[in-house]
């Protein structure tokens, strides 16, 4: 068996490596409850955490003045308030 060097690998460049999430913590954005499972109160929300996407989708970790909890939502229910 002959055995030739693997290239190099390369690191991610820093500007890869970076999480591009379109909302940030502390930015009030509207939430629009999904039209399937549970029905959420559609409304304004503040944007509390970042959290790694699902698939193409950011997540984020979300909170109403008007609810005791948080939610999280994808980026796609998400719009600028």
């Amino acid at each position: 068996m002959i055995r030739t060097p693997s290239p190099p690998v390369q690191p991610a460049a820093p500007h890869e490596m970076l999480v591009r999430h379109k909302y940030q913590v502390g930015e009030t954005v509207y939430y629009t409850s999904p039209t399937f499972g549970r029905a959420a109160a559609t409304g304004s929300y503040i944007v509390v955490k970042l959290l790694p996407s699902e698939g193409d989708d950011y997540q984020y970790r979300i909170k109403s003045s008007g609810e005791a909890f948080e939610r999280v939502a994808k980026e796609s229910q998400l719009d600028r308030a």
